[in-house]
C-alpha cells in the first residue's frame, strides 16, 4: 500500500497581519522611545540602514525613533561606531562596527558571485595580488575609487577600469571614511579596509544562523526566499532547517511557510498604523521576496523612474504615495503626492507627521507641507 504525503498546516497569517508585524519590529507602528533605543541601537536592531545616499539613514530613524537627532548617528560615525559599507544586496548600507565586520564576511560569497560577472575585464588579473595592492595603498590612507582605478592600471593596462574598481570592492571589506556620510557634512567617498578603520582583525566567516534570527526580529514573519531577497545569499534552506525546532512556522495566503522568533510581537491585524515619511530605497520595501505586505500589487513599480528612486510615505500602513522636500534659507516645503485620494483625516495625518518631519530634519523656520496631484509621479 503506497504511503500518502499529508502536508503540514501552519496557521496562516494575511496580508494586513504580515504587515503590521513586520511594521512593529521596524518601529514604524509606533516610534522607539529614547529611553529605549538610541540611534546606533536601532541601526543595529534593524541590521543596517540602506544608504546609497547620504540622508536616507538619517530620514529612516526619524521616522523610527521618538525625539531622533540627526547628530546622534552623525557622532556615532565620526566615533567610528558606525560606517557605510557595500553589504547586502551589494549595496551601500550604515552599519554598526559589529556587523561592517561580521556581515561582510558573510554576504562575501554573493561578492564573489558578482565579481565573477566581470571576468572577461579582468584577464589576466591576479585578484590575490590585486587585493594585496589595494590593500596596502587604502591602509597608507583613504583612496577614492578613482585613484585606486589610476593605480591599477599601471599594472594592469589592458584591463577593464569599471571592472578592476568592481574587484576592488569585492575582493576587500572596504568603509567609506567620515567626513561622508555626517550630517551637515560633505566630502567625497574615499575608503579603506574595515580591519584598518576600526582597528581590529578579520572575522571568520560566520554561518547565516544568527543573522537568520535578527532578520527575523527586524523583518519577519519571514520566508526563505525573504531572507535571501534582502541578504542576497543563496542555499540558506538549511540554515533555517536548522533553526526550525525553535521557530515558529506560519503560512500566508499562497501557502508559503513563514517562519518567526518566538518572542517577536505580533501585533492585532487592526492595530491602527500611523502615517510614515519613508527616504529612498527604505530597507521596509526592499527586504522581501514578496513585498505585497507593504506595497500593494497596483503601486509596486511607482516607487522609481529609471535609475531615481522615489522617497515614499505609508497610509494605514502601507506605501501610499511619493514624496519631496525643498529647502530654501528660511522655507522648508513638503509636497505630498498620493497615488489615490487621501480621506480628510488622512491628509490631516500626514500634514502633522510632516510638519514634525521638518522640525526635526531642518533648520527653516518656516514649514510648508502642500499635497500635489492625485497619481502624479513624474
Amino acid at each position: 500500500m503506497a504511503t500518502k504525503t499529508v502536508k503540514t498546516t501552519y496557521p496562516r497569517l494575511g496580508t494586513r497581519a504580515l504587515n503590521r508585524a513586520t511594521l512593529e519590529r521596524q518601529m514604524l507602528l509606533r516610534r522607539a522611545p529614547r529611553s529605549a533605543t538610541t540611534a546606533e541601537g536601532a541601526v543595529r536592531h534593524l541590521v543596517g540602514l540602506q544608504a546609497q545616499n547620504v540622508k536616507p539613514p538619517y530620514y529612516a530613524l526619524a521616522a523610527r525613533l521618538d525625539g531622533f537627532d540627526p547628530g546622534e548617528l552623525s557622532a556615532a560615525m565620526a566615533e567610528r561606531r558606525v560606517a557605510r559599507m557595500v553589504t547586502m544586496r551589494s549595496t551601500i548600507h550604515t552599519h554598526t562596527a559589529d556587523d561592517c565586520m561580521a556581515l561582510r564576511p558573510l554576504v562575501q560569497a554573493a561578492r564573489d558571485r558578482e565579481l565573477g560577472q566581470f571576468r572577461k575585464g579582468l584577464t589576466g588579473v591576479d585578484l590575490g595580488r590585486l587585493a594585496a595592492l589595494v590593500r596596502d595603498l587604502v591602509e597608507e590612507e583613504p583612496r577614492t575609487m578613482k585613484e585606486l582605478r589610476e593605480a591599477l592600471l599601471v599594472h594592469w593596462p589592458d584591463a577593464d577600469p569599471f571592472a578592476l574598481s568592481v574587484a576592488a570592492r569585492c575582493t576587500l571589506p572596504l568603509v567609506q571614511v567620515t567626513p561622508r556620510g555626517l550630517w551637515g557634512s560633505s566630502g567625497q567617498v574615499a575608503l579603506t579596509t574595515a580591519e584598518h578603520w576600526f582597528g581590529r582583525e578579520a572575522e571568520p566567516v560566520p554561518a547565516p544562523d544568527d543573522t537568520v534570527l535578527r532578520y527575523l526580529a527586524a523583518f519577519g514573519p519571514a520566508s526563505v526566499k525573504d531572507f535571501q531577497t534582502w541578504s542576497g545569499l543563496t542555499r540558506t534552506r538549511e540554515a533555517f532547517e536548522r533553526l526550525r525546532p525553535d521557530l515558529l512556522v506560519f503560512q500566508d495566503d499562497q501557502g508559503t511557510e513563514l517562519f518567526d522568533v518566538p518572542e517577536a510581537p505580533r501585533p492585532d491585524r487592526d492595530t491602527p498604523a500611523p502615517p510614515r515619511f519613508l527616504p529612498e530605497f527604505d530597507n521596509l520595501l526592499l527586504s522581501h521576496a514578496d513585498r505585497s505586505r507593504v506595497v500593494p500589487a497596483e503601486h509596486r513599480t511607482r516607487t522609481w523612474k529609471g535609475n531615481q528612486a522615489y522617497r515614499t510615505f505609508l497610509v494605514d500602513g502601507f506605501l501610499a504615495g511619493i514624496w519631496r522636500l525643498q529647502v530654501t534659507r528660511d522655507t522648508a516645503t513638503l509636497t505630498v503626492q498620493p497615488f489615490a485620494p487621501l480621506t480628510r483625516e488622512q491628509r490631516a495625518e500626514l500634514t502633522e507627521e510632516a510638519t514634525g518631519l521638518l522640525t526635526t530634519m531642518t533648520s527653516a523656520r518656516s514649514h510648508d507641507v502642500r499635497f500635489g496631484a492625485v497619481g502624479e509621479t513624474g
